[in-house]
């Protein structure tokens, strides 16, 4: 591979923002491809605004960029055929496969000897029936794909069941004592970093806070972490992902992984000297991963809808940073930011 100097990242949100300026600090440029609204032309060097679907467009992009990643798992696969004719996409389009589909996923953690939730597929509404006598109630229905922040999900408790309107797969309840989550590294030599896992707590589908450390037993975040690494490197994986998993009275479940940076890993932003999104730009551009240690105690908070109206006081607290996203009008279920408080 040639010497990257320039980088292409598919979709302009949040998470595309904060790779641009990592980026930067390394002397690096992103060129951001995004159909709508793009926090990320805020900060990138350049925005291709064109659907997916321009063929044109997608050729003069990819023609602009050494070497392409993404900040979102949705991208059409119409699209990514065009662009991995013309320019490596990392981490490649197995990652991406694998975690479009809920059902390709779970199939993919067991066949690599990694526990998930029971599953059934639920190809139509009509396999519903069978797949509850299955896998039982109370259970959620999921969307096999492009499902995210709670979208997507129907819950199946005793009554009548709402249909999602696509193939979906159908979860067992995993009666789990906490969610946490790896963040996890991975460059193209094999080299592979973790950050120490990170506590969650979700409302509403949503995550609301990451707390590290995590105050769970060392060889709970051990083995987290040698889960992480697993699946990075059955995948030949290059670049970060985010790995969510239970923690249960009969050791750890994979909830779900995600190809990219992650929400919860935004605290190593104020925890560690190389942050996900480094990471991420070091392992996509073929540079030496940063170790990941963590060098502080840190909670970080979304703030989502109203919550940006926090602000002003925000920025008088004391080891706090505040992140914000560029983004317009807040409403409700929106992450408008997030901040970091160091807390030892």
């Amino acid at each position: 591979m040639t010497e990257v100097r320039t980088i292409g990242i598919l979709g302009g949100g949040q998470l595309g923002r904060m790779l641009s300026v990592a980026a930067s600090r390394l002397g690096l440029r992103c060129h951001i491809y995004e159909p709508g609204a793009a926090p990320a032309g805020d900060v990138a060097w350049r925005i291709t605004n064109a659907p997916y679907e321009d063929q044109d467009a997608l050729r003069v992009f990819a023609d602009s960029v050494d070497v392409i990643t993404y900040e979102f798992e949705n991208v059409p696969t119409s699209a990514l055929d065009l662009l991995e004719r013309v320019r490596l996409i990392r981490p490649d389009r197995r990652a991406l496969a694998v975690s479009q589909d809920r059902l390709t996923e779970k199939t993919f953690l067991n066949d690599i000897g990694l526990t998930t939730a029971p599953f059934a597929d639920v190809p139509t509404q009509a396999d519903l029936p069978a797949a509850i006598a299955a896998i039982g109630r109370p259970s959620i229905l999921k969307t096999r794909r492009l499902g995210y922040d709670g979208k997507g999900q129907v819950r199946v408790g005793d009554g009548p069941v709402e249909w999602t309107g696509a193939p979906s797969v159908l979860e067992g309840f995993v009666d789990f004592s906490a969610e946490i989550s790896v963040i996890i590294a991975r460059n193209a030599d094999g080299q592979v970093a973790a950050f120490d896992p990170g506590l969650n707590l979700h409302q509403g589908g949503i995550l609301r806070t990451t707390t590290v450390p995590c105050g769970l037993p060392g060889k709970v975040t051990t083995d987290a972490v040698l889960i992480a690494a697993r699946i990075a490197n059955a995948l030949d994986y290059t670049g970060v992902m985010g790995v969510e998993l239970f923690v249960t009275p009969g050791g750890l479940i994979v909830n779900e992984i995600a190809p990219r940076v992650h929400n919860s890993g935004h605290w190593t932003q104020a925890g560690c000297a190389v942050d996900q999104f480094e990471q991420h730009i070091r392992a996509v551009a073929g540079l030496p991963l940063g170790d990941g240690k963590r060098y502080a105690d840190v909670v970080m908070e979304n703030l989502i809808g109203d919550d940006v109206d926090r602000v002003p006081e925000l920025l008088k607290s004391a080891d706090t940073q505040v992140h914000l996203y560029g983004k317009g009008a807040p409403r409700p279920g929106r992450k408008m930011g997030h901040v970091n408080r160091i807390t030892g």
